[in-house]
């Protein structure tokens, strides 16, 4: 019931049709309430806490998946790539932190969420998670203090963390109808201000641009091989599985992209959407009558914890790199050392 739910208002979301009409009192309410908020935090009323160091959010405001972690974990390597030291704090998503808890490449993902532990892995960053971001940030420079900058993975609308760097990150579905919640996909405003805007797409249209705003900056996720879930080092190009029986399954915000990224590498997978953060525990592939099972790698973090999925042979990953133009880390960069505040 709630996946038909979350379908239809998914649907819903990219026109304004009856249903949509129909919730935007409800929204108009909701934006009133978030636009109090913030006024809240902005003035005063409401305290920030400022950390030692700049911290820069990659966050979204359209609901659900638009390709934060890759983002992140591409800013991380650049800051370092600059000579930065940074550090990442996230919530945790499907973790059970409440205090802050540090996440290394061993974590479980149940323990704390598979975007996190993912960025742990490939960057190699101290990560700490918690349900209060400041919280998580003091905790995370008290543990390393060569830490010299703070990336939130999410925490967006999380005000109570003052920061000096927002990116707002969009994908090809730009604002949808431009409408808040439960009307619309967005948490805030489309014209909410920040300092960068990526967009997670192939191409920058005219009309996307104008739609998401910001003068956006294109960020295209590149998948070019799979590997076995069961590791070995093994890695074959997507283009040699051509001619195989594949399924492709995916349980992130907007599998949509993972399905249209194999296709442009010239397979014709059977399609998996899952939902967001699927666990994997009911074992959605003993049904599937197939050769290869092509997974994203954040379902594989979890795959590997599960005794009858860990090696199953037809279970393959395919890691995605993010491609941004240098410009956009150049001016991340000097903004962190001369900390303009967002």
């Amino acid at each position: 019931m709630a996946s038909s739910l979350e379908s239809t208002l998914t649907r819903a979301w990219l026109r304004r049709g009856p249903l949509a009409i129909l919730l935007l009192p409800v929204a108009l309410l909701f934006g009133a309430l978030a636009a109090v908020r913030r006024w809240l935090f902005r003035y005063g009323f409401k305290a920030a806490e400022r950390l030692p160091v700049p911290v820069i959010v990659v966050g979204n405001i359209f609901i659900g998946g638009t390709g934060k972690t890759p983002l992140t974990i591409w800013l991380a390597e650049a800051l370092r790539a600059a000579g930065m030291q940074p550090g990442i704090i996230s919530r945790g998503h499907g973790g059970q932190a409440g205090a802050p808890r540090a996440v290394t490449p061993q974590s479980d993902p149940r323990d704390v969420g598979d975007e996190p532990l993912l960025i742990a892995q490939h960057t190699g960053c101290a990560v700490v998670i918690g349900r209060q971001r400041a919280e998580a940030g003091r905790a995370l420079l008290a543990a390393h203090p060569d830490v010299d900058v703070i990336i939130t993975d999410d925490g967006l609308q999380h005000y109570a963390l003052a920061r000096d760097i927002e990116i707002v990150l969009f994908d090809g579905r730009g604002v949808g109808n431009g409408w808040l919640l439960p009307a619309g996909p967005l948490r805030e405003p489309a014209s909410r201000r920040r300092d960068f805007t990526v967009v997670n797409v192939t191409e920058i249209t005219p009309a996307l641009a104008q739609s998401v705003g910001g003068h956006p900056y294109r960020m295209l996720l590149s998948g070019q091989y799979a590997e076995p879930l069961h590791g070995g080092g093994e890695r074959v190009p997507l283009a040699d599985l051509r001619g195989q029986r594949i399924v492709a399954a995916a349980g992130i915000g907007n599998p949509g992209r993972f399905f249209t990224m194999l296709r442009a590498a010239g397979l014709a997978p059977g399609e998996l959407a899952l939902p967001d953060h699927h666990d994997f525990l009911d074992d959605p592939f003993a049904l599937l009558d197939t050769d290869i099972i092509l997974i994203t790698e954040k379902d594989a973090v979890k795959c590997r914890q599960i005794d009858n999925l860990k090696d199953d042979p037809r279970l393959w990953v395919v890691p995605v790199t993010a491609q941004l133009d240098p410009a956009l880390a150049e001016q991340i960069v000097e903004k962190c050392r001369g900390r303009s505040p967002a």
